[in-house]
């Protein structure tokens, strides 16, 4: 083979083996050329690149703190109601429908900021209240101020919302006759008093 190969060039003329030289040399630098840029390159890092700057997250406003409050006393619609900080009694006196007859309103400072679970009772003329931070009175005492409508007297229920000289000779007509009451809602028994009436003056009295 490789004298069959050495015949084969020396059949060659001049210019036929520098024809194939040539050719030889194209395929070579190709070959090397292919193999060059097949080679893994490195980055470049440029000098003047500069690490980029967190991006802060958007910062949430806090929400308004949540405050419960009891609203009581002489006022439409009695309960507990939510309100923020920086509300005041007077927000509270307006929210539970507005003070009714016979209301005291300068027995509160109607300016005083309102705190979480405080009861702002809205007092009767004559009647001391709480208003700021102060809590209720337990359930079955008696507050200061009320009428015990077993022992008052005429002139004392006479001083009741919708209470005349009429209606509080029948409640002491009616004990007389029946005994004290048991409880506020008794008074539903006396002739001439319904449950709006009594529900003008049920926070007035107690038993």
């Amino acid at each position: 083979m490789e004298g069959s190969f050495r015949d084969r060039l020396a059949a060659l003329s001049r210019r036929e083996l520098v024809g194939l030289v040539v050719v030889v040399a194209v395929v070579l630098a190709g070959v090397a050329l292919w193999y060059a840029r097949s080679l893994p390159k490195p980055v470049a890092i440029r000098g003047d690149i500069r690490a980029a700057a967190p991006i802060a997250a958007p910062s949430e406003s806090p929400s308004p703190s949540v405050l419960l409050v009891h609203v009581a006393g002489r006022v439409r619609k009695p309960g507990v109601y939510q309100f923020r900080t920086g509300d005041r009694v007077v927000d509270a006196v307006q929210a539970s429908g507005g003070p009714r007859n016979g209301a005291d309103l300068d027995a509160l400072n109607l300016a005083a900021p309102l705190t979480d679970g405080e009861q702002v009772l809205v007092p009767v003329r004559g009647q001391t209240g709480t208003a700021s931070g102060v809590p209720g009175a337990p359930a079955g005492s008696a507050s200061p101020g009320l009428i015990n409508i077993n022992s008052a007297s005429e002139g004392d229920l006479e001083g009741l919302s919708g209470i005349g000289p009429v209606l509080a000779q029948r409640i002491i007509d009616y004990r007389t006759e029946h005994g004290p009451f048991s409880s506020v809602d008794g008074l539903l028994d006396v002739s001439g008093i319904g449950p709006a009436t009594l529900d003008e003056f049920r926070d007035q009295v107690t038993v």
